[in-house]
């Protein structure tokens, strides 16, 4: 299977490129950069450096798509909906874009978060791939809209609460890695060490596909879950907490193993889960507590947000939409302690 990763260079490129190199399907692997071309991968991603000394290629949408079965769009936000049509008209059998380009298909919800679209008559062929819940109907798609990393951990914490009638509000806390390869003041290791700060307060722009989601399965018009962001001092990870006030008359168990049985990556656990547990795989730990009395719930989520987050989250799709072993290429051991 021949596979091209457009925009390479960040950290979720990165993370595609090494799980890529061994993925046992992937025969031919190529990676383009607008800024890196020329450049060994393994200057800029040293975990592949020992398995390649293949170099970034200029980043020519249409001459990289050309002849792969796989293209993955790693690219800032805006960047993928300018070369979509580029990328289709090169006729790969299936295109996964990994940033927001596509996720949200109400223009007037996207159009809130993040303004006038490039492409909009392209929304409509995309899927929004939330792998451990689409699961296999994501078979024989052609193009997916990876979600975002915040918008992933929060889906699998609402996803069980749907249709409850409540107006859940999430807590979530991330790593810096997050934040891009770019330094910044949010990511300078002395501002963030040893510290917590939130940040785009009442409105994070992930909130878009989530409130679409929560639509989709069901819940009230009236009901906005609220997502609460805030940037951690660690690397990799992302650590979500659900509460909401409602009629919930089942265990918590009970009700993430209705929506989560047999899901190859989400394992529901006993206790709340510890962040460090998922570090460098593709799973979601997942735990739910109900109030004695049946009128709360308290769902707590643990991913990487690079792998599960982004670039695990895609190639898990990008199995199922081809008909492979879902966890083909994602058999991941986690490194513990981290």
């Amino acid at each position: 299977m021949n596979v091209a990763v457009l925009g390479a260079a960040g950290f979720t490129g990165g993370e595609l490129l090494r799980l890529l190199l061994e993925h046992p399907e992937v025969t031919s692997l190529t990676a383009g950069s607008r800024s890196q071309a020329g450049r060994p991968w393994g200057d800029l991603h040293p975990g592949v450096a020992g398995l390649t000394d293949a170099r970034f290629a200029p980043l020519e949408p249409g001459g990289l798509a050309r002849g792969c079965d796989v293209v993955f769009l790693a690219l800032e936000h805006g960047a993928s909906s300018r070369i979509a049509r580029e990328v289709m008209d090169a006729g790969p059998k299936l295109i996964v874009d990994l940033a927001a380009d596509f996720r949200v298909h109400d223009t007037s919800l996207y159009r809130a978060y993040y303004g006038e679209h490039a492409d909009p008559a392209l929304l409509p062929r995309f899927t929004y791939a939330l792998a451990d819940v689409e699961g296999d109907a994501l078979e024989g798609r052609d193009a997916l809209a990876v979600p975002g990393c915040f918008a992933t951990a929060a889906a699998l914490a609402l996803r069980p609460v749907s249709g409850s009638g409540s107006s859940p509000v999430l807590f979530a806390i991330t790593g810096s890695s997050g934040a891009g390869t770019q330094p910044k003041d949010s990511t300078h290791h002395p501002r963030r060490a040893s510290n917590v700060q939130a940040y785009s307060v009442l409105g994070h722009r992930h909130e878009a596909e989530i409130m679409e989601r929560w639509r989709v399965w069901g819940g009230q018009g009236s009901a906005r879950p609220r997502l609460i962001t805030h940037q951690g001092p660690f690397v990799r990870g992302i650590y979500l907490t659900l509460h909401a006030r409602g009629k919930f008359e089942r265990p918590g168990r009970d009700l993430l193993a209705d929506a989560y049985g047999g899901r190859r990556f989400v394992r529901v656990v006993d206790e709340p889960p510890a962040l460090a547990h998922v570090v460098g795989t593709n799973m979601a730990l997942v735990h739910a507590a109900v109030s004695d009395a049946g009128d709360e719930i308290q769902i707590h989520v643990a991913i990487d947000n690079l792998v599960k987050g982004a670039a695990g989250q895609a190639i898990q799709a990008m199995n199922l939409a081809l008909g492979l072993p879902e966890d083909a290429g994602l058999r991941l051991s986690g490194v513990f302690p981290c």
